[in-house]
């Protein structure tokens, strides 16, 4: 049975409008997913029926919101595959990572170092870099080949015996390749080494097996994975998670406090100050159930036959250079190009007349792009509620793009 993406269409109320007079195609995906009408109802559902602070008043609506917020929590756990008790909610995957540069990053000294990649979003690059200019810890670069995928040549002389943590992302949200974490992490093993990754691109591909990654930290962006923003989730490895000293202080967290010093909760809680994004979190389980029950294998194949149509339409236009893979293994649905003579933001906006929406510039990616030569590119990225007719807009759009830009 072929799968369904028009029933999966009408789930998503905002793809039934019109932009510029132009049916909506959506293929932005990589910076914001759009949400199903599951998660409305959900966040809806909180804010009328059970909108109050957690973990501190008895009151009927504050036993309801904490038991939400709570259950959210099990939600992603399960969708990660790993303890409840494991999991912290963040206001962002940027934020999950700072919070690690923060806590993890208290205890290494000058000499220590850090591994990157120059794949990476800035979201986990410049955390570490504030966290060289702060400490002295040192920085070291897994490159990239001419196709932009990871040199596992470099491996062992950007790992060392002085490394102390590996971050890398589990795809780029550049050119979509998925990166090779099993010689990486088996890499930073060797030399005592934790590992970060950043599951901002692994989320919508969900649900996930965390613990076969055998990493240290997991993080997740929730308006990626079909959920509201102002969510984020961090997973830590149990032995880090009852050691690390918190990042942000404030209520919820404490065991207790007087006038000029604090004790800390033990666990997860040391990790959430404050009045956490309770309706956020309960819309980001909305959003993993919405996942879980989704055709996986259906969704992924049918984004995988779409991508393969940009791929080849790109092929067939004069000037196009595909930035990443040109295959479809190995990969998730995001394709980066240029276009000889043409600026990104321009075909951008000619895409825009045409109801599609695409990005244009350098993804917060400055390093890939520099290893690239280039300044940006024009990047389609789907989801499962994409469909040929976006694609056929799209490639009509370039297709009007270049024969307006390209002289």
């Amino acid at each position: 049975m072929s799968f369904d993406v028009a029933a999966v269409r009408r789930t998503f109320p905002i793809l039934g409008q019109a932009v510029g007079g132009h049916a909506l195609h959506y293929l932005d995906n990589a910076a914001t997913a759009q949400v199903p009408q599951a998660v409305l109802d959900a966040i809806v559902r909180h804010e009328t029926t059970a909108r109050a602070n957690i973990h501190r008043s008895v009151h009927t609506l504050a036993e309801r919101a904490t038991e939400a917020y709570e259950a959210a929590r099990a939600t992603l756990a399960r969708f990660m595959a790993v303890p409840a008790e494991q999991v912290v909610f963040t206001a962002s995957c940027t934020t999950a990572i700072n919070l690690v540069a923060h806590a993890f990053g208290a205890g290494l000294k000058p000499g220590d170092r850090i591994t990157l990649t120059a794949a990476e979003h800035h979201a986990n690059l410049v955390p570490w870099h504030l966290l060289a200019e702060r400490s002295g810890v040192a920085l070291d670069v897994i490159p990239v080949d001419g196709a932009g995928l990871l040199d596992l040549d470099h491996l062992d002389r950007a790992i060392g015996a002085q490394t102390r943590l590996v971050a890398v992302a589990y795809a780029s949200n550049v050119t979509g390749a998925v990166a090779p974490l099993a010689p990486i992490v088996a890499r930073a093993r060797q030399v005592g080494a934790r590992v970060l990754v950043d599951g901002a691109q692994a989320g919508p591909h969900g649900p996930l097996d965390v613990g076969a990654l055998d990493v240290d930290f997991f993080v997740l962006a929730g308006h990626k994975m079909f959920g509201p923003n102002g969510i984020g989730v961090l997973w830590m490895a149990p032995d880090l998670i009852d050691s690390l000293p918190p990042f942000l202080g404030g209520g919820d967290m404490i065991r207790s406090v007087e006038a000029t010093r604090s004790t800390y909760a033990e666990g997860l809680r040391r990790f959430e100050a404050g009045t956490p994004p309770i309706a956020q979190a309960i819309g980001l389980a909305a959003a993993a159930d919405w996942l879980a029950g989704l055709d996986h294998e259906g969704a992924e194949a049918h984004m995988a036959r779409l991508t393969g149509r940009i791929l080849d339409g790109l092929g067939a236009i004069p000037g196009v250079d595909v930035k990443g893979p040109l295959g479809l293994q190995g990969r998730v649905p995001i394709v980066s190009f240029t276009m000889e003579g043409a600026h990104p933001h321009d075909i951008c906006q000619i895409l825009d007349g045409h109801g599609v929406a695409c990005r244009g510039g350098h993804h917060c990616a400055q390093p890939l792009m520099a290893a690239f030569g280039i300044a940006g590119t024009t990047r389609a990225s789907l989801a499962p509620y994409n469909d040929d007719g976006d694609v056929d807009a799209l490639l009509d759009g370039l297709a009007a793009a270049r024969r307006i830009l390209v002289r």
